[in-house]
């Protein structure tokens, strides 16, 4: 499909009711042991937003993802969209639009939002995190965050979009946890957990419109 094309589709599309939580339960991990953690987190989830940033390069459509820097955290070098905890007083689509400039480098007026997915709770971390989606019609230049940014990956959205794009194996959550990951393999990256469940609601919504071609 021609980006000029996905981009009208997909803004008339996210207006309408989303795969929401059954595309997201389809890329969730399962324990080994069949026990899920108890993260026991007593105050509600805090609002976040990430950002899925599309842009065509020689004809490709991509987006970008993040490699985390290696700290002592839920997360710790796992691959994410750009994004990250609200700020009193910000929506969503601000959220995404300044982590998205502060940690990979793209201005935040020149992106154009198109709509956004379905929420999503980050257990491990308590997060309450909406996907925007938004369109640069230039090729970008990357200046990843050196604090929280280890390196950036750029995805294709056709290979996500495959029948035969989600793999499926063990991982070590956390460096402690035994998982079954269903995900994605990009730039040799292993895209699981919110990330690739998130993914997975888009994937989905580009494939439907794909299929009405």
């Amino acid at each position: 499909m021609r980006f000029d094309d996905l981009i009208r589709e997909l803004d008339k599309r996210l207006k309408d009711p989303l795969p929401a939580g059954r595309a997201h339960e389809l890329l969730r991990a399962r324990p080994v042991s069949g026990q899920f953690p108890d993260f026991g987190h007593k105050l509600p989830p805090r609002p976040g937003s990430v950002l899925i940033l599309l842009f065509e390069e020689n004809g490709v459509i991509k987006f970008p993802l993040t490699k985390r820097a290696t700290y002592k955290g839920a997360h710790s070098a796992q691959i994410s969209f750009p994004g990250g905890k609200a700020e009193t007083g910000e929506t969503a689509v601000e959220v995404a639009l300044r982590e998205a400039e502060e940690e990979i480098g793209v201005h935040r007026t020149d992106v154009k939002v198109i709509g956004q997915l379905s929420e999503f709770h980050v257990i491990p971390s308590n997060f309450m995190v909406t996907p925007v989606v938004g369109v640069l019609d230039y090729v970008p230049v990357f200046k990843p965050d050196p604090r929280e940014v280890e390196k950036i990956i750029c995805a294709e959205v056709r290979d996500i979009i495959r029948e035969d794009s989600v793999y499926e194996e063990e991982i070590l959550a956390a460096g402690l946890y035994p998982m079954i990951a269903p995900h994605f393999l990009i730039e040799h990256e292993i895209v699981w957990g919110a990330t690739a469940m998130m993914l997975n609601e888009f994937r989905e919504v580009v494939r439907e419109i794909e299929s009405l071609r």
